[in-house]
């Protein structure tokens, strides 16, 4: 299967799990606002959330998938399965008791480190919530072995539709409570089961995958093997680099959490710009990841360097432009998706500016995925680990510098230059390595990139201006969506006639893309399973 086919498979996989995940947010608007309910339950969901990204995709991702394709390589599919037990079992031990411990600790991790501006009734509730939320982490870490395994076998599908039913759960729970006209409280205590149910549905479904790859695992002892040693060593960094922007948002969080509404509107904005990083980010990361260290490992330099390039290439093709649309017409966008039910326009115009800014780092961010897989597969997730940490650093004290004068916005604008100073680091180091060296020809096709997305968005504002009429609030809302979705569309349509026209991009930068071919998945004797 071709790099590009690979990427739209996760992507397109992604984007169905992002639509629902608009939905959902939709109707959590409507239900909640930007109401204490709807920070309790964000809030609470952070935690698990943030382990989640830690310690399931950013340590997985990072560790488990360069050590797994190795093990195929050398010992092949026998040696790959002995290696993914002997985790198993280290990993399921390990989850099982940070739970218990973090159950324990959860009023004063709330009270000190996740929502210290929570006082009284919000603080009780958000404790609650986050008990029942956390096992949600055992269930996500073991996912992301399983998913791990599926895309080192080049099965990319199950791993990428497995979020859709974690929207499916929080549609349903939503729609249960609005059917049935529950309080806001009653309402987060639904959404909150249903993460844990999510969680589960999620595990499931990777584990029919795995075995329908020809797998399966089988509980050993835990043993901490010299493979398994060797995980950890990479994993303890990579948990840390892979998570840098919920590192970066837990520290928002936290400062958000010292005015009413901040949390909220942070999650209502973070969910939009989530769409094209999770669409183009996480399709980049997935699949660039293990392609890279099969290529590396066989001593393919050539095809490493190919690969880095043409993902660099993918993330820019599609994520200027998307920076450009958010520019332009976030209002409209917040607008459409989120003003009804207890969502008011005062509310709209906070959580657009909150936007504008995410998407100032929106493309940062997705680079960042795309030069991650140049340490991790190399086996290299300490240096990473170093940037991250500066990133962190000066996330903090820009957001807790600007909170005083900007309030939500400052803390948007410190994770957004955060996240362009780590892509910095990562470049400049793979560069001066010899690790990534950048085609002449991309750089310039990128500045033409940039010259249409601007033009783009120039246009994309003046149709939103001309059109005003039919998108302030007063609209009905599908009046609104059959405005701008054409404008959303046309301006996409108007930035591929210009890139095409002045050489952004040409029909062999496609071609190249739907050529390029990795090598085939290890086949799997039938006894394996």
């Amino acid at each position: 299967m071709s790099l590009f086919k690979k990427f739209v498979t996760v992507g397109g996989g992604t984007l169905g799990s992002r639509l629902m995940g608009f939905a959902r947010e939709t109707m959590m608007a409507a239900a909640l606002g930007t109401g204490p309910m709807a920070e309790a339950f964000y809030a609470a969901f952070k935690l698990p959330n943030l382990f989640r990204r830690l310690f399931a995709e950013g340590a997985f991702n990072a560790a488990f998938v360069p050590l797994f394709a190795k093990e195929i390589e050398a010992g092949g599919i026998d040696g790959a399965k002995r290696f993914s037990e002997e985790v198993f079992g280290v990993l399921f031990t390990v989850l099982l008791a940070l739970t218990v411990v973090m159950e324990l600790s959860m009023p004063i991790l709330m009270r000190t480190i996740i929502a210290p501006g929570f006082e009284g009734d919000k603080y009780d509730v958000t404790v609650r919530l986050a008990i029942i939320m956390f096992p949600y982490l055992a269930c996500m870490s073991l996912t992301a072995m399983l998913s791990g395994m599926l895309n080192s076998l080049h099965h990319y599908l199950a791993a990428a539709i497995a979020p859709i039913f974690f929207n499916v759960a929080m549609i349903a729970a939503l729609a249960y409570g609005l059917w049935i006209k529950a309080d806001a409280v009653s309402i987060a205590y639904y959404l909150s089961y249903a993460v844990l149910v999510a969680g589960i549905l999620q595990m499931l479904v990777l584990y029919i995958g795995v075995r329908f790859a020809g797998m399966s695992i089988a509980f050993r002892r835990p043993h901490m093997t010299p493979n398994v040693k060797r995980l950890l060593l990479l994993a303890l960094p990579a948990a840390v680099t892979g998570g840098v922007t919920q590192i970066n948002l837990i520290i928002g969080q936290a400062v958000a959490s010292m005015k009413d509404g901040a949390i909220a509107s942070l999650q209502y904005a973070d969910r939009i710009y989530q769409l094209p990083l999770g669409v183009v980010g996480v399709a980049v990361g997935v699949v660039l990841l293990p392609e890279l260290a099969r290529a590396l490992k066989s001593g393919h330099m050539v095809e490493a360097e190919s690969l880095q390039n043409r993902s660099i290439e993918f993330v820019l093709f599609l994520t200027l432009p998307a920076a450009a649309g958010i520019f332009a017409l976030s209002d409209d966008i917040i607008r459409l998706v989120y003003e009804r039910g207890a969502f008011h326009p005062e509310a709209t115009a906070t959580v657009a500016a909150v936007l504008t800014l995410f998407g100032f780092g929106l493309p940062g961010f997705v680079l960042n995925k795309a030069l991650t897989p140049g340490f991790f597969a190399r086996e290299d997730t300490k240096t990473p680990m170093r940037f991250t940490m500066i990133s962190v650093f000066v996330n903090s004290a820009l957001s807790i510098s600007l909170f005083p004068f900007f309030a939500e916005r400052g803390i948007a604008a410190a994770e957004s230059i955060a996240g362009w100073l780590s892509t910095i680091m990562l470049f400049v180091s793979l560069t001066r390595r010899g690790h990534l060296n950048i085609e002449r020809a991309l750089v310039s096709r990128a500045i033409r990139m940039v010259i249409a997305s601007v033009i783009m968005a120039v246009a994309a504002h003046y149709m939103a201006v001309h059109f005003a009429g039919y998108l302030h609030s007063g609209s009905p809302a599908l009046m609104q969506a059959a405005v701008l979705l054409p404008i959303v569309f046309a301006s996409f349509a108007l930035y591929l006639v210009i890139v095409f026209a002045i050489g952004g991009a040409d029909i062999g930068m496609i071609r190249r893309n739907m050529k390029r071919r990795g090598k085939a998945a290890p086949a799997i004797p039938e006894d394996a399973a």
